[in-house]
Formats: structure tokens, C-alpha cells, sequence
């Protein structure tokens, strides 16, 4: 699993079009069906744009990545927020997904943005999964979080080459599909502005792999929740062969 290295600088710049208010507004939706939580750790959390609004709300947050690089910029977003007067709780740790650890168990954990996804192997899902089940509080502890459909890891593929052009940042991205594991490689060559008109270039590879979602139920299962829902596409509706972004929720009893 690959951290994101010095993708970090410019991720936000890159990212600003995701729908980071979707996420919050699905969890939100399934907190209303499952049970508004006062602590959450959001898994894989980045620069810290799940995290910090959910921080402003009034949770106690744990945001946790395995890249040093995104939990800086994420831990500057916080420090600015504190400047401004803004009160909230959040912990950034650095920890690895299948195996982090906290001294007392949460109400919720999320991961959103397909962080699921670039678990490569099926032993490291279930690790993730046995850890966000250890993780959470006995009863009602709430796991959250979606993942790409194969098919859209199949159109990643098929619409590659990509490439942005603006005036402060550029890239070339390509890739490469292995069909057989549904497993796909991003190459990306990003071109950063500095100062002035100097750009600085570097390279990036970034692995995701999609799985069957019968499989991931099994999956959670076999960590030991015992009810889990499937939905797609940020809304409370079942998943269907047309979804292209599956969402879970694990219930832990």
C-alpha cells in the first residue's frame, strides 16, 4: 500500500472537486438510522477534509493515515481552524489501517474515498476489518465506509490517458487494468508550480484493487459484524449492477 509521498502538496489543489460534503451528508443519513456518535475515527483520513468539519461539529475525531506527508497538511487545516477561534477535538495519528490501535474504542469508524481500495490483497481487507471491528464500541460501534465498484477500475482503464493543464499545476496519467485480479496501477507525472514559473515534476503510483461485494460482506462477517447493509452512490438505496461508488455499514453487537 502506497503512501501518497509528495502528492501531498498539491492533493487539495487537485482534489477540490471531490464530494467531500456527499460523504458527510451519507454519514449523517446512516448516523440518523444507526445512532448519532460522539467519537470517530476517520481511517485513512488525508489532508483532513472529512475529519476537520466533523472536529467543527463537536466530535472528539481521530484521524489516522499511514502518510506523514497528508497528516502534515491535515494537522496545518486544524491549526488554522484553532487560530480562528474554531473548538473541536482531533488526534491525528500516523498508524497503517489494518492494524491501528487506540487506548479506548469509538462510536463510528469511517473511511471514506475509497481508502478500502488500495488494500491489494484480501488477507489486508480482513485485517482492516478485524481492525475497525476491535476498534469500536461493543454495542452499536458503527463501521462505515465505501469503495469503488469494479467496473469503474474497468472505465478507469478503458478513458486513460488522462491529462490536466492549468496554470499552477499540470499531470499525465495513465493505466494499466489487470483484468484478471480487477487490480489497476496509476501512473501519474505531476508538474507543480513553485515560484514564480518554476514547476517542479515528480512521479507518483498509486495501486487500488476492487473486490466483489459479496465478498466484502463476507468479509465483514468473518470480523465479526453481524449486521451489514450495502448501499450506493451516497444515497440510503440498494446497490444494483449500475453503482459505481458501494457503501457499507457494519453494525458491531
Amino acid at each position: 500500500m502506497d503512501s501518497y509521498g509528495q502528492f501531498a502538496s498539491v492533493y487539495d489543489r487537485l482534489m477540490e472537486d471531490m464530494p467531500y460534503e456527499q460523504w458527510l451528508q451519507f454519514a449523517e443519513s446512516c448516523w440518523k438510522r444507526f445512532g448519532v456518535p460522539e467519537s470517530v475515527v476517520d481511517l485513512g483520513c488525508g489532508t483532513g477534509s472529512i475529519a476537520v468539519p466533523l472536529a467543527l461539529s463537536g466530535k472528539q475525531v481521530y484521524g489516522i493515515d499511514l502518510s506523514a506527508d497528508m497528516l502534515a497538511v491535515a494537522r496545518s487545516k486544524w491549526d488554522e481552524q484553532a487560530r480562528s477561534g474554531h473548538r473541536g477535538s482531533v488526534l491525528w495519528l500516523q498508524q497503517d489501517m489494518r492494524d491501528w490501535q487506540l487506548l479506548e474504542p469509538v462510536d463510528c469508524v469511517l473511511s471514506f474515498c475509497d481508502c478500502i481500495n488500495y488494500l491489494t490483497e484480501e488477507a489486508d481487507v480482513e485485517a482492516a476489518f478485524r481492525a475497525a471491528y476491535d476498534g469500536l464500541k461493543a454495542d452499536g460501534g458503527l463501521f462505515l465506509f465505501d469503495v469503488h465498484a469494479p467496473s469503474i477500475l474497468r472505465r478507469y482503464a478503458d478513458e486513460q490517458p488522462f491529462i490536466l493543464d492549468e496554470e499552477d499545476v499540470a499531470y499525465i496519467w495513465t493505466s494499466e487494468l489487470d483484468e484478471e485480479r480487477c487490480e489497476i496501477e496509476h501512473h501519474l507525472t505531476i508538474f507543480a508550480q513553485e515560484r514564480g514559473e518554476r514547476f517542479r515534476r515528480f512521479e507518483e503510483l498509486h495501486r487500488q484493487r476492487a473486490y466483489d461485494p459479496d465478498w466484502i460482506e463476507s468479509a465483514l462477517r468473518r470480523a465479526g459484524f453481524e449486521a451489514v447493509e450495502r448501499y450506493a452512490d451516497f444515497e440510503l438505496k440498494p446497490a444494483g449492477a449500475s453503482s459505481e461508488r458501494l457503501f457499507f455499514a457494519a453494525v458491531k453487537r
